[in-house]
């Protein structure tokens, strides 16, 4: 298949968990924890299938097998967005609650570079805070805005990811590590849903979705993305990106029936748009 056709089934994927997890919390029993808990203990069974098969493929070929494992607070990380990534959906729609976590994510990477050291020229600066001011005007009081708590849970998750992805760019073999990540945060993960056991809720359809979510969306998700980088260039990846908070919103009207209000539409042209003009000027420079 093309590269093209590879990325977009790695950006379908990614909206894809929005939408799985919207679902679950509106039509199935299922509550956020427990969609949490199946989500990472499902991706890390998937993943840490995929690198075992692999291994064992490069070794019979007589191939090395690329170096890459987990680490705590990478794990932790992961854990912490996924959590509040559900807690969050409980009451923002899927177009609102993506476009907080991809705008929080992409501001939290770069600010962290601005404080590495990294320059901007003058138009991404401009984009930059154009994304940072689309992102506050959508926060801002008014009979459209997002429910301000669920809100900062999602902007928390969209922090915690930045975290995640910053580290990730440590090196390594991301499949490797990234299996790697979700099998050590399985475990804080079962810890959490026996802490949090006694209010637990779920039924088949609920499990089914968040099974769904760790095993295609997460973990063949992270895959795809992950072998569609070696085909398109970085930037070209970034870019790409900007259409997931566009697929997640078309989903929600599709799928959950769910309204686009004009501010979420206005607000998102300005964050994508201002984000935008920060990765296509781009210029690292100490």
């Amino acid at each position: 298949m093309k590269p093209v056709v590879w990325v977009l089934i790695a950006l379908m994927a990614f909206a894809a968990n929005s939408i799985l997890n919207r679902l679950a919390l509106l039509e199935t029993a299922i509550d956020p924890i427990s969609f949490t808990v199946v989500r990472i203990i499902s991706g890390a069974l998937v993943l840490g299938m995929i690198v075992l098969i692999r291994a064992r493929w490069l070794q019979t070929r007589a191939r090395s097998v690329p170096a890459g494992r987990g680490s705590v607070v990478s794990a932790l990380a992961l854990l912490a967005y996924a959590v509040l990534f559900s807690l969050a959906y409980v009451s923002l729609t899927a177009a609102t609650g993506a476009l907080l976590l991809f705008g929080s994510v992409q501001i939290s990477m770069v600010s962290w570079t601005l404080m590495q050291g990294e320059r901007m020229s003058g138009l991404a600066w401009a984009g930059f805070g154009l994304a940072l001011t689309g992102l506050i005007w959508l926060l801002l009081p008014g009979l459209t805005a997002p429910p301000l708590i669920p809100a900062i849970l999602m902007i928390g998750a969209g922090v915690a990811w930045a975290i995640y992805t910053l580290r990730a760019k440590a090196g390594g073999d991301p499949t490797a590590a990234t299996a790697g990540n979700f099998i050590i945060a399985s475990v804080p993960a079962l810890l959490l849903g026996v802490i949090f056991f006694g209010q637990a809720r779920w039924d088949s359809s609920g499990i089914a979705l968040a099974m769904a979510s760790g095993a295609l969306a997460s973990g063949l998700g992270y895959v795809i993305w992950y072998f569609a980088l070696t085909l398109i260039q970085t930037r070209t990846a970034a870019v790409a990106q900007l259409q997931v908070p566009v697929i997640t919103a078309l989903a929600g009207v599709v799928v959950l029936a769910e309204p686009l209000s004009l501010r979420v539409l206005i607000a998102g042209g300005i964050i994508l748009g201002g984000i935008l003009l920060v990765i296509a000027p781009w210029r690292r420079t100490r």
